[in-house]
């Protein structure tokens, strides 16, 4: 019965070594995070195709890494307090993190108005390790039929009541917001509770105690350091990246770029997840053509995506999706992905 399965409180080990594997696994993501980030910078400063990194394997490598420290959280946070919740220790660790995505806001909001990150990974990391704590005595099956339930959340219950500013925190909205990181608690705490569960079921069977003695290999000892300093890294490697990159371009300027290419990329990009390249083709100078008439495009590209402008967008893709189908009159199935 789910009832006696083991629960996070009940297995937690509180090993007399720190298990080694999960900094380095830590510091594998924050390695594999740098290199997505850096390629976010080469498009960002028109060295790469727009739409790169938004859209196919990019995306998906962008979810993997954002999946593995959101289930690397879960861990953690067991490992912690699976056997009592050491408030000091707690309440340091989150206001740091909260401090850092303040942060984050802040500084975004001010660099990128139309796309800051209002709830990116941090926010997440910070929510999630506050819910948390309610699952810390729950049986481990149980919450990973929850993870389940939560991460699948956003194919069910989406609804326009979440559309509003204030709300989208939670994704549950018809429409994803604009944001350079948006990782709502819905689906991602799903991930946390999932790291929960796993590390409960690994104590209850020995897996983490003789995960405690494999023995320090000296070649992982800077995965080790850099997983060990996680929110430190996260903070200064994309500032640096940025600089980097800004450098090389006072040194050697990017081709430049006309608003109608980078649209153009980035639909063609966008549409390839569901289309053939015939139909991207027809369907984006369709998009291009009625955003130009309507004196659209620029607004796309400085800050003026409102929600008045988001649904003529969306209207507009509707229309160019039926034209380019051959299609009059028929209700179009949702066009939430063009852009």
């Amino acid at each position: 019965m789910i009832a006696e399965q083991p629960t996070a409180t009940a297995t937690a080990l509180k090993p007399n070594r720190r298990i080694e594997i999960i900094d380095i696994l830590r510091g594998l993501a924050l390695l594999a995070m740098a290199t997505y980030h850096f390629t976010w910078d080469l498009e960002f400063f028109g060295y790469a195709r727009a739409g790169l990194t938004a859209f196919g394997p990019w995306k998906i490598y962008a979810r993997c890494i954002a999946s593995t420290f959101l289930f690397l959280v879960g861990v953690s946070l067991v490992l912690a307090h699976g056997r009592g919740i050491r408030w000091p220790g707690f309440w340091k660790r989150l206001g740091m993190i909260v401090a850092a995505a303040l942060a984050i806001t802040a500084v975004t909001y001010f660099a990128t108005p139309d796309s800051f990150i209002f709830f990116g990974i941090l926010h997440q990391i910070a929510l999630a390790s506050v819910l948390g704590l309610a699952f810390l005595r729950v049986p481990a099956l149980l919450s990973l039929l929850i993870a389940a339930l939560v991460i699948a959340a956003p194919h069910y219950l989406r609804s326009s009541f979440f559309d509003h500013p204030a709300l989208q925190w939670v994704g549950l909205s018809t429409v994803d917001p604009r944001s350079n990181d948006y990782v709502p608690l819905f689906p991602w705490f799903g991930v946390v509770l999932a790291g929960m569960s796993a590390t409960a079921l690994a104590a209850s069977t020995g897996l983490l105690a003789r995960l405690a003695e494999i023995p320090h290999v000296r070649w992982t000892s800077p995965l080790t350091f850099i997983g060990r300093h996680s929110l430190a890294f996260y903070l200064i490697h994309q500032p640096a990246l940025i600089a980097c990159v800004w450098l090389f371009s006072q040194i050697l300027p990017p081709e430049a770029r006309s608003p109608q290419t980078n649209f153009t990329e980035a639909c063609q990009a966008s549409c390839a997840n569901t289309r053939d390249a015939a139909f991207c083709t027809r369907y984006c100078g369709c998009m291009l053509g009625r955003l130009e008439k309507g004196g659209m495009l620029d607004s796309l590209y400085k800050g003026g995506q409102d929600a008045a402008l988001q649904q003529r967008v969306r209207d507009l893709a509707s229309t160019c999706t039926a034209e380019t189908d051959g299609l009059t009159g028929q209700d179009m199935a949702p066009t939430e992905d063009k852009p």
